[in-house]
C-alpha cells in the first residue's frame, strides 16, 4: 500500500499479530525443510556411505545430496519469508504505538482528528491587540515539515501549535508506515523461487540476493541486538538465555553468517548457521568474475563437498568468510563436548582455496586421529581466522619467508585469542585440555597470541613446528611455562634454518631459495653454527629458547631427493610421511605429554 491508500484509521486497526501468526507458518515450513535436510545429510547418506558400495550407492547417493540441497534452499527462503513478515510487524507495530499516542494526546486536549489526519481545534487565548480570543482552526499534518510557516505554527492560539504537533506525529506515522510496508512488500515479492529447484548455483546465487535485501530490513529487528562487544561467555548466555527460540531461528535464518562466526556460541549452532552460509557464499561468487571470487569459491566447493560426504570424525564448520584471503575453521569432532582440543593456525602461503581444502583440512584429521590413539574424548581444528602472508612467488616459496613481517601474526592475534576463549566458554568439561598449534609462520601468529595480554585464553599446551621463530627469545616468555611448551623441527626444513634479520643483511644467500646451504651440505653457512637466532627470534629447537624438543623425521633434503625445496616443512601431522612426529603432537594434544619421544637441541 501507498501513502494514498494507508489511512491512520487503517494503521490504528491494523492487527500485527495476524502478520506474526503468518511468520510462525512460514518459520514451520522452514523448520519442517530444515529437519528434512538434516535427517537426508547426516543419517541417511551417513548410513549410505556406512554400509553401501559400488555405483548404484553412488548415484543414491549423489541423488540424496540433491534432496538435501533442496531442503536447505526450502529452508533458507522460507526463513527469509517468515523474518520479514516479523520485521514488518514489529516496524510497524512501532509506528501503530505513535499514532495511539497522537490520538491519546488529541483526544486529551479535546481536539477532532479529522478523516484526513488533520486536527481541528478550539478558540483559546487572545489576539495580538487583547480584544479578542483567537478562532479556532485546522492543522493540516506535515510528515516533512514542508509547511514550517503555516498559521497553525505561528497562531496566537495556544491550541494550534499542539493541534499541529499531534496532525504532524499522525501524519509521520503513516508515511513511515507506508514506507515500511512497501519495502516489505518488494522484498516479499522477490522471495520466489523458479519452476524445477534444484538448489543450483544460479538457485544459490538468487538466494544470497534475497538475503542480503531482508537483511536490510532486520537490522533494526534483529542485527542491533547481537553482542558484538560481549565477551564469549556472554554471547553463549544470550543464545541460550536471552532469545526465545523462535528468535534464534530467525537468527539462523537471516543472520548464519553472523551467528556462525561469533565466538562462545555452541559448536552446533555455528555448524549449522556457516553450512547455511556457504551456500549463499558460493552463490554470491559464482555471481562475482574476477581471480580472488574463482580461487576461493574453488575452496568453498571443496569443503562443501567433504561436509556432504561425512567424516569420522563428524566435521563440524565454525566459521567461515570471503573476506581477505578468505575464513574458514573446521574442527573434526565436537569441540564443545571434547575433553581434548587443538586449535591449529596454518602459515605462509594460506589462503581459502582448494589446496587448504586438501592439505590442512587433512592436517587438522591427522591430529584428531592421532590424538584419540590415546584417548576418544579429543577434537582437533583448523583455524584459518587471518590473512596469512600470501606467496607473490611459489618458486621462490621458502625465501619468501625473507620478506614477511610480523603484521599478520599480530593482526590475527586478537582475532584467535577470542575464538580460543570462545572454544573455553562453550566447551562442557569442567577443565577442558586446550593446546594452540602453529605451523610455519602461524607459529608466529600463535607467539602474538600468546604475548597479548591474558596469553592465549584457556590453553594448556602449545605445539610449534616448521617454526622460523614466534617472536620471542624464550619459551617462557609464552605464559605456559616452558615444559608446556613443545617444538618439532626437521633437520631438511629450510624453514627452521631461516636466518635473522641481522644474518640475511651479510648473507646474500637469503635472496634467492634456501636451497644453497643444503645442495652444499652446509647449513651452518647460511645460518652459523653457534647462532640461535632464526627471522622471529630465538631458534624454537635450540637449547637457549628452552621448550621440549620432540623428534620428527629428517625428511626429504631440498631438491636431492626429488621432492622440491621445503618438502620437509609439510610433512609433521602426517603419519604416512612422518609417524613420529604425528604421534608426538598427538599425545601432546590427548594430555599425554609425557610420552613423548624427545628429541636433543640444536
Amino acid at each position: 500500500m501507498s501513502a494514498e491508500t494507508l489511512t491512520w484509521q487503517r494503521l490504528r486497526e491494523l492487527r500485527c499479530s495476524e502478520l506474526e501468526d503468518a511468520a510462525d507458518g512460514w518459520g514451520k515450513a522452514s523448520n519442517g525443510a530444515d529437519g528434512a535436510r538434516r535427517r537426508v545429510q547426516g543419517q541417511v547418506l551417513a548410513r549410505i556411505g556406512a554400509s553401501q558400495r559400488g555405483e548404484a550407492a553412488q548415484a543414491a547417493g549423489a541423488r540424496l545430496s540433491v534432496l538435501g540441497g533442496d531442503f536447505q534452499y526450502i529452508y533458507t527462503e522460507c526463513g527469509l519469508v517468515r523474518t520479514t513478515l516479523n520485521g514488518l510487524a514489529h516496524d510497524l507495530r512501532a509506528q501503530q504505538r505513535a499514532l495511539l499516542g497522537a490520538l491519546d494526546d488529541a483526544r486529551s486536549l479535546r481536539f477532532t482528528v479529522n478523516d484526513d489526519g488533520s486536527v481541528s481545534y478550539p478558540e483559546a487565548g487572545e489576539d495580538a491587540a487583547g480584544t479578542g480570543t483567537p478562532a479556532g482552526g485546522t492543522a493540516p499534518g506535515a510528515a516533512d515539515f514542508r509547511f514550517l510557516l503555516s498559521p497553525e505554527r505561528t497562531s496566537p492560539n495556544p491550541n494550534a501549535a499542539k493541534a499541529q504537533e499531534i496532525a504532524d506525529r499522525i501524519a509521520r506515522a503513516v508515511a513511515e508506515a507506508a514506507e515500511i510496508d512497501a519495502r516489505c512488500v518488494a522484498a516479499l515479492r522477490k522471495l520466489i523461487a523458479r519452476d524445477g529447484l534444484r538448489g543450483t548455483t544460479a538457485d544459490w546465487k538468487d538466494a544470497s540476493g534475497d538475503a542480503t535485501r531482508v537483511r536490510a530490513l532486520a537490522d533494526d529487528y534483529l542485527k542491533d541486538a547481537i553482542p558484538w562487544d560481549k565477551s564469549p561467555a556472554e554471547r553463549k548466555a544470550w543464545w541460550f538465555f536471552g532469545l526465545t527460540q523462535e528468535q534464534r531461528e530467525e537468527y539462523l535464518a537471516v543472520y548464519p553468517d553472523q551467528i556462525g562466526n561469533l565466538d562462545g556460541i555452541p559448536a552446533e549452532v555455528r555448524d549449522r548457521a556457516n553450512r547455511d552460509n556457504l551456500s549463499l557464499l558460493m552463490g554470491k561468487l559464482a555471481g562475482e568474475d574476477d581471480d580472488r571470487a574463482r580461487t576461493q569459491l574453488a575452496g568453498l566447493r571443496s569443503i562443501d563437498r567433504q561436509l556432504r560426504a561425512g567424516s569420522e570424525p563428524p566435521m563440524y564448520l565454525l566459521g567461515i568468510g570471503d573476506e581477505g584471503n578468505g575464513r574458514a575453521i573446521v574442527s573434526y569432532g565436537n569441540p564443545d563436548t571434547a575433553r581434548n582440543v587443538s586449535a591449529y593456525v596454518p602459515g605462509l602461503g594460506t589462503a581459502l582455496d582448494e589446496e587448504f581444502a586438501a592439505n590442512d583440512l587433512k592436517r587438522a584429521r591427522d591430529t584428531v586421529l592421532g590424538a584419540r590413539k590415546y584417548d576418544e574424548s579429543s577434537a582437533a581444528i583448523v583455524w584459518l581466522g587471518y590473512d596469512a602472508p600470501q606467496l607473490p612467488d611459489s618458486e621462490s616459496w621458502a625465501g619468501n619467508f625473507s620478506v614477511a613481517g610480523s603484521d599478520k601474526a599480530e593482526a590475527g592475534a586478537p582475532a584467535y585469542n577470542s575464538f580460543m576463549a570462545g572454544i573455553t566458554a562453550s566447551n562442557e568439561n569442567d577443565d577442558v585440555h586446550l593446546t594452540a598449534i602453529g605451523h610455519s609462520y602461524g607459529s608466529r601468529t600463535v607467539g602474538a597470541a600468546a604475548v597479548e595480554e591474558g596469553g592465549i585464553p584457556g590453553v594448556d599446551d602449545i605445539v610449534l613446528v616448521g617454526s622460523p621463530g614466534v617472536g620471542v627469545n624464550h619459551a617462557a616468555e609464552l605464559g605456559i611455562g616452558k615444559d608446556h611448551v613443545f617444538v618439532g623441527a626437521a633437520e631438511n626444513d629450510p624453514v627452521t634454518h631461516l636466518p635473522s634479520g641481522g644474518q640475511a643483511a651479510q648473507n646474500a644467500a637469503v635472496a634467492i631459495p634456501i636451497v644453497g646451504p643444503f645442495v652444499s651440505d652446509g647449513v651452518d653457512a647460511l645460518v652459523g653454527a653457534e647462532d640461535e637466532d632464526l627471522w622471529f627470534g630465538k631458534d624454537p629447537a635450540s637449547e637457549a629458547f628452552g621448550a621440549r624438543r620432540f623428534k620428527v623425521a629428517d625428511g626429504p633434503r631440498p631438491f636431492l631427493d626429488g621432492e622440491g625445496v621445503a618438502a620437509a616443512h609439510s610433512n609433521y601431522f602426517d603419519p604416512g610421511k612422518d609417524l613420529v612426529s604425528s604421534d608426538n603432537i598427538g599425545l601432546v594434544v590427548a594430555g599425554r605429554s609425557d610420552g613423548i619421544k624427545v628429541e636433543k637441541w640444536r
